[in-house]
């Protein structure tokens, strides 16, 4: 399997793969994408402006269809076009530059698409918030397992680019809701909401905003506190695997992606080797930590390994990842698999070619790595696969 090849460059081919995984229509998408064919030929930058004024054109097209159908008193039909708005809508947002105009009013536009929409269609789905720092806060969509009575739950976070709607639409949730665990995406430092509208960056101390969450938790009466899990994908691969290294709660964990040496990473993409997540690429992850320039910004990088981390996991892990990865290369989930030794139970799953989800996260088909890690967490977590 690979990515749906629609454009001569990877990061938009990467985007459109994103967008189908998390309930695009390929049709939509396919009308979105003719009119700027030619713009990507241009590389990976250039374009965006055209990027997003096509998939916004689109998502405000599907928000007035579902206008049209809440006037006839038809939410089911409405909440289903309202979340497709979403994505294109948090697509579009993602592909811009910092300081884009527009991208501010089309990321508002996606939570309210999406809010509306999941609220439309009744989703087993509810936003959460909790303090953070100086007045902050931190925001998060839970999701309640089937059954009666305190349920596992799984924190899931995101990567560099994505944001908590993403993480929900790409059906993870659901998945671990079939199998009695609740799960609980959230916008961490860094990214959606918690950068976006409260300018927290990206810290290589996960622990900090992971551990916030726990505390939270541990309060609800729906969450048994003894079977916490946690989860990333993507640069979430470095984040997770951090947190339960260092939140001593946690009872299990998996990473969608390994991340073992972001910091590594960052030297091999100055010397254009691998592929990028996103266009305007160094911006954005100045943007992401809080950086004026790139001396900083390397400089905060070199927190993200996880060389000295991972002996110090003590429960359950799981290391999965794609064998044809072009950003982040498979010898990393054999760095992280191999420094496991004090998991009483580890286990590295590569994703080939005979089944699928052999790119980044998965992105040419997440079906087998949502449902590998659920499986994981419920044999982990102590539920049920059947």
């Amino acid at each position: 399997m690979a990515l749906f090849e629609y454009f001569p460059n990877y990061i938009w081919n990467l985007s459109i793969s994103i967008a189908m995984e998390n309930g695009g229509k390929i049709g939509e998408i396919i009308d979105m994408c003719e009119p700027i064919k030619d713009a990507a030929n241009n590389g990976a930058d250039a374009g965006t402006p055209q990027f997003l004024e096509e998939w916004v054109k689109m998502a405000d097209k599907l928000a007035g269809l579902a206008a049209e159908d809440e006037e006839q008193g038809r939410l089911f039909s409405a909440g289903n076009k309202l979340k497709r708005a979403s994505i294109y809508y948090v697509t579009a947002e993602r592909m811009q530059g910092l300081g884009h105009p527009g991208r501010k009013e089309t990321y508002q536009k996606a939570l309210n698409a999406f809010s509306k929409g999941t609220a439309y269609v009744k989703d087993n789905i509810q936003r959460v918030e909790i303090p953070y720092t100086n007045g902050t806060m931190l925001s998060a969509y839970l999701t309640l397992g089937e059954g009666e009575g305190p349920r596992p739950v799984v924190v899931f976070c995101n990567g560099l680019d994505s944001c908590k709607e993403m993480l929900w639409l790409g059906g993870f949730p659901l998945a671990l809701a079939k199998r009695g665990i609740s799960c609980l995406c959230v916008d961490q430092p860094g990214t959606g909401e918690a950068l976006r509208l409260h300018d927290l960056p990206a810290t290589h101390a996960s622990e900090e905003w992971a551990s916030a969450w726990v505390d939270w938790l541990e309060k609800q009466d729906v969450v048994d506190n003894n079977r916490i899990g946690m989860t990333g994908i993507s640069l979430g691969g470095h984040f997770a695997p951090r947190a339960v290294a260092f939140e001593p709660r946690f009872a299990s964990g998996a990473v969608w992606g390994a991340n073992h040496n972001w910091a590594e990473v960052q030297q091999k993409r100055l010397n254009r080797e691998g592929e990028n997540p996103v266009p305007h690429y160094w911006n954005h992850v100045m943007w992401v930590f809080g950086c004026q320039d790139m001396d900083e910004f390397l400089e905060k990088a070199k927190g993200m390994t996880l060389n000295g981390v991972m002996d110090k996991i003590k429960v359950p892990f799981l290391v999965t990842h794609g064998a044809e990865d072009r950003q982040i290369n498979v010898d990393y989930a054999q760095q992280s698999y191999e420094q496991l030794v004090n998991s009483p139970n580890r286990q590295l799953k590569i994703f080939t070619p005979r089944e699928g989800g052999v790119e980044h996260v998965g992105a040419d088909n997440m079906s087998f790595g949502c449902d590998y890690i659920a499986d994981w967490f419920a044999d982990t977590l102590g539920t049920y696969t059947k």
